[in-house]
């Protein structure tokens, strides 16, 4: 008899990485970033809500190694929010869960109160299909990156838009309420299902930004506010970035 399970996190986990192939593997202070990873999860879940979901054979022996349960996908899936729902269609415990909670792989230092503060939005509205977090954005040459993505939110904290542009708007400077997007996610299941069925959109293809997919169809996100982003591994020289952080 299977135990059910009303929340899960799926850590969505390749190998292939164009800027930085192997990195969830790579050694940070003595521990690879996906098993930081895993381990900060663990702070919010039990390690039997927390599966990874990879198509690579050393990530997949890895995630066994380190406790984790580790989920077979194909090599088809063009990115994350595909690997965890094709996880979800084909394993039976993850057909229960209500709550998915998408968690990037090489996010080491997502703070475990950034993920219980998005999972919370959709526990007390029920209305709500899918949630995120961004956090203030502390320096104009942040605000100004493409490589930064920033999110405007209405007065009930749901996405109004999300881009690689500098919003709002702000000829100089950095204005008060520029938000950075955290690439965290939590769907609802059946809504997740829904959402891989549907066609990709204008606005998400020229942002390269999958969330405004939802947007585009109507759909609400809310937003999580919380005070840090959580530093992402994308080049080999966010190690260094993320050894000095550890070592705070």
């Amino acid at each position: 008899m299977l135990s059910q399970i009303m929340i899960a996190c799926v850590i969505p986990a390749r190998f292939d990485s164009s800027r930085f192939p192997g990195k969830l593997l790579a050694i940070a202070k003595g521990k690879t970033i996906l098993q930081r990873t895993f381990e900060r999860a663990k702070d919010c879940f039990d390690s039997e809500q927390i599966f990874i979901a990879t198509d690579n054979r050393a990530i997949y022996d890895h995630a066994q190694q380190i406790g984790a349960q580790a989920i077979w996908t194909s090599s088809t899936c063009k990115n994350g929010t595909e690997r965890i729902a094709e996880a979800v269609r084909n394993h039976p415990r993850l057909q229960q869960a209500e709550i998915v909670v998408n968690l990037q792989g090489d996010h080491p230092t997502t703070d475990p109160h950034t993920i219980q503060a998005a999972v919370e939005l959709l526990q007390r509205d029920t209305s709500s299909c899918m949630s995120t977090a961004a956090a203030p954005i502390c320096c104009e040459r942040d605000f100004r990156s493409p490589h930064i993505v920033k999110v405007i939110i209405d007065k009930d904290c749901n996405a109004l838009y999300f881009s690689r542009s500098p919003i709002p708007f702000c000829a100089n400077g950095l204005p008060q309420n520029a938000l950075q997007h955290i690439g965290l996610y939590c769907f609802r299941r059946k809504f997740l299902l829904e959402f891989m069925d549907l066609a990709a959109t204008p606005l998400q293809l020229l942002e390269d930004l999958e969330q405004l997919k939802a947007l585009e169809n109507g759909y609400r996100i809310q937003v999580a506010l919380v005070n840090e982003p959580a530093l992402g591994v994308d080049v080999p020289e966010d190690l260094a970035k993320l050894e000095a952080l550890l070592c705070q």
